[in-house]
């Protein structure tokens, strides 16, 4: 492993530091240039790094950074556009300002008052106000419409009002400002119903799941093949290429509540990838070959944002075997178009640099329902079991590290009792428990007595009787045939 000299770790922390009090001084120009060497360090500094948990969190900090950039440039780029405009049109025209009609100006109002005050004096004295003092210019990237610099969708637009003038000025663009132009970069939607972009844009795009390995208790067998699978070619592209190509896509199979889902976002924020969270109710519309175009559409913006994970959960509601006898038209139709994206996808990683990639994660809990020719392009298949010994006592603490526990709980014990249990039966199980204290001190007392109690007085610590009784209440979810049924399936066609 590479560690970074502390002088230049001080260095970085320092710049970065120092570019933020410029930027809240409003002082811009320099917080710009601050921040353009720190990124700069940053990006040097993770093409050095061998350890890949440690690149990621250095380009996390440095996506961050850049942000921070972006809208610093933002708010001088509206700066500019104030200095750009010309106000002596709108706040004094001459014409309606200097009539010569006397019938317009009757004589109560005579002409001498009129001309000690100029029209362009109070127009060339705001300009000079606004050019000299920063605290005006810092105002006036305030709460107005149009000095709300930081958001997304004025960023772009504001980059373009400012022209070049900043990179040109400041000699130099930081390497990382190009990550952050793709990370803001929004899609065009020419051709396609406007409507149907700005609701993928808003209920599918996540750019941070924040959803981390060690946040996913046992499955590390899962874990190691989805980092070969979608991980390790973002880190390592030159490896991943020809006959080492990426997978085209990775199908989750397993009982329900064991972590396909949190497993899928691991994967998106350990990738820094854009996320795209996909159900049947995204792809389906009442209207005919709407839906075909939302599969086109969800497609042609994962490779704009790329590199993408495309997550479809539940998946055999969307791609069921095809020919059945209750199938319906419209359902092949999309069905069809889902396998030539997914085919599109795969012949475009098979030449392009892997940090472009899309990559298709999908999770099912009836695997023996998926259509024959979908199984083929998903050809990585992962089974994710219920969660072992050594994985209950995991989620265990997982799930009781908010709350107090007293010390006669032992959670190997608890751990053999919830065996066949799933992680979600075993979240419900110590949210039971950890209410247990709290019903038995509100037993008895009236509505104005439970409101006049304090949060002290609720704080209770969960014990082993809690945990005794909730598992009386509380049973597995997955029986032993349906465990017998996924182990025949991944014995006929896993891919692990």
């Amino acid at each position: 492993m590479y560690f970074f000299p502390s002088m230049n770790l001080a260095e970085i922390c320092d710049n970065a530091k120092k570019g933020r009090e410029y930027a809240l001084l409003g002082n811009y120009d320099s917080s710009i240039v601050y921040y353009q060497g720190v990124i700069q360090q940053i990006h040097k500094h993770c093409q050095t790094l061998k350890d890949p948990a440690l690149k990621v969190k250095w380009q996390q900090i440095k996506q961050e950074l850049t942000e921070e950039y972006e809208q610093v440039k933002g708010i001088m780029a509206t700066l500019d556009s104030f200095k750009s405009e010309k106000p002596i049109d709108i706040l004094a025209p001459q014409p309606e300002e200097k009539p010569e009609d006397p019938t317009v100006w009757p004589p109560p109002i005579p002409a001498e008052h009129r001309n000690p005050v100029p029209v362009k004096r109070p127009n060339s004295g705001m300009k000079q106000q606004r050019k000299d003092s920063p605290g005006l210019q810092h105002r006036g990237a305030g709460p107005g419409g149009r000095g709300q610099a930081g958001s997304k969708a004025d960023r772009p637009g504001s980059r373009d009002a400012r022209g070049t003038k900043s990179k040109d000025d400041k000699g130099k663009k930081p390497s990382g400002d190009a990550e952050g132009d793709v990370e803001q970069k929004k899609f065009d939607g020419t051709g396609y119903d406007s409507d149907l972009v700005d609701s993928l844009e808003r209920d599918i795009v996540s750019r941070n799941p924040n959803v981390h390995w060690d946040d996913i208790a046992d499955l590390e067998d899962a874990k190691k093949l989805l980092r070969e699978a979608v991980v390790l070619p973002m880190w390592m592209p030159d490896f991943f290429k020809g006959i080492r190509r990426p997978w085209k896509g990775v199908l989750m199979v397993g009982p329900p509540g064991t972590g396909k889902t949190m497993l899928a976002k691991a994967v998106a924020t350990e990738c820094g990838t854009t996320f795209f969270n996909v159900s049947s109710s995204t792809l389906t519309s009442k209207y005919r070959g709407e839906s075909e175009k939302l599969v086109r559409l969800l497609f042609e913006m994962a490779r704009f944002y790329a590199p993408t994970t495309i997550f479809i959960d539940e998946i055999d509601s969307i791609c069921g075997r095809r020919g059945t006898s209750d199938e319906h038209e419209a359902s092949r139709r999309v069905k069809s178009e889902l396998l030539i994206q997914m085919d599109g996808v795969g012949g475009a990683l098979e030449n392009d640099d892997p940090s472009k990639m899309v990559m298709v994660l999908a999770a099912t809990n009836f695997p023996w329902d998926i259509d024959e020719a979908l199984r083929r392009r998903l050809e990585k298949r992962i089974y994710i079991p219920l969660p072992t010994a050594e994985g209950r006592v995991e989620l265990l603490k997982i799930n009781l590290r908010e709350v107090e526990v007293a010390a006669d709980v032992d959670l190997d014990l608890i751990a053999e009792k919830i065996e066949g249990y799933s992680g979600a039966d075993i979240t419900n199980v110590c949210r039971d428990a950890s209410m247990m204290a709290m019903r038995r001190r509100i037993q008895g007392l009236s509505p104005e007595e439970i409101r006049a109690l304090s949060k002290d007085e609720l704080q209770m610590p969960v014990t082993m009787e809690d945990f005794t009784l909730t598992l009386k209440k509380i049973s597995k979810s997955v029986s032993a045939a349906d465990l017998e049924k996924y182990e025949a399936w991944m014995a006929e066609f896993g891919s692990v």
